[in-house]
């Protein structure tokens, strides 16, 4: 897994964090999502070096290896906003004054905040299997609150830690098979720790509050995304049932826009790799 590819731990600032990068060509942030840490994208990544880029894979801090950040009230340690500054540290750190960025799930969330927040810096956005936090906060129905209940589950202090530490393998189910004996052991290394279990709720608890604010004040404001923006979608996942056409949604902050779904569950990177990666080379500069 990742053969080829610098392992280190970075300091960014208020965490370390780990990341595999390798590639010699135009630079890709990869950001992964919830429950994952950057392996996620160990069947895309070298597609993607082969292809002439420079791919940079991190856990966002709180998750996998990365650093735990101090917990606030407010939960702003790890706002989108956090971890976004957090990555583009990053990305400097390794010599890369502008790229693009590819965030899926809970990622997708911080590569527009990237995208907003560090215009010059991003030269094109890809958000996999998402919508604005506050779009989908907006659209909340019934249907949203019974499927996605973790989101409001997660927000609540301290019963979700005992759930999931009580027994993490049943919480997080995942076949090792179709994401990778390594990939899978990395993972389960993960929702085994208390720490990051505890991190990646206050992910969401961000998410209700302070990350929904950035995006409101952002609508306020009238910023949208400069760069041009892509956006993916898995076939078999709910976002169509949930949204219809996302593109309806991401006009308003996207001017340049484009998208389709692909035939996938909802972790496309590692269920239809290879479709991503066409998808994703057909869009980012070589």
């Amino acid at each position: 897994m990742f053969d080829g590819f610098v392992d280190e731990q970075i300091d960014v600032g208020e965490v370390r964090l780990r990341v595999r990068h390798a590639g010699r060509g135009r630079p890709v942030l990869l950001i992964h999502g919830h429950p994952r840490t950057g392996a996620t994208w160990h069947r895309v990544a070298p597609q993607l070096v082969q292809r002439g880029f420079t791919v940079v894979c991190p856990d966002m801090r709180g998750y996998g290896s990365s650093g735990k950040a101090e917990v606030r009230a407010d939960h702003s340690q790890q706002s989108k906003r956090a971890v976004a500054h957090d990555l583009a540290r990053l990305m400097k750190a390794l010599g890369h004054e502008q790229f693009a960025v590819v965030g899926h799930d809970r990622g997708s969330y911080v590569a527009l905040r990237l995208a907003l927040d560090h215009p010059g810096s991003v030269s094109h956005l890809a958000v996999l299997d998402g919508v604005p936090i506050s779009e989908a906060l907006a659209r909340c129905d019934a249907k949203f609150a019974h499927d996605w209940y973790h989101w409001f589950f997660f927000a609540q202090p301290e019963r979700p830690e005992r759930a999931i530490n009580a027994d993490p393998d049943a919480w997080y189910e995942a076949d090792p098979q179709s994401m990778g004996a390594q990939n899978h052991a990395e993972f389960r290394a993960a929702i085994h720790d208390p720490q990051t279990v505890r991190a990646m709720l206050e992910d969401y608890r961000a998410g209700l509050g302070i990350d929904r604010e950035h995006e409101e004040a952002d609508r306020r404001a009238g910023r949208t995304v400069a760069c041009p923006t892509l956006v993916l979608w898995s076939s078999r996942d709910d976002m169509e049932d949930l949204y219809g056409d996302p593109l309806d949604i991401w006009r308003s902050w996207a001017g340049d826009l484009r998208g389709h779904s692909i035939e996938s569950g909802h972790h496309v990177a590692e269920e239809n790799p290879d479709d991503l990666v066409r998808a994703l080379t057909s869009f980012l500069p070589t």
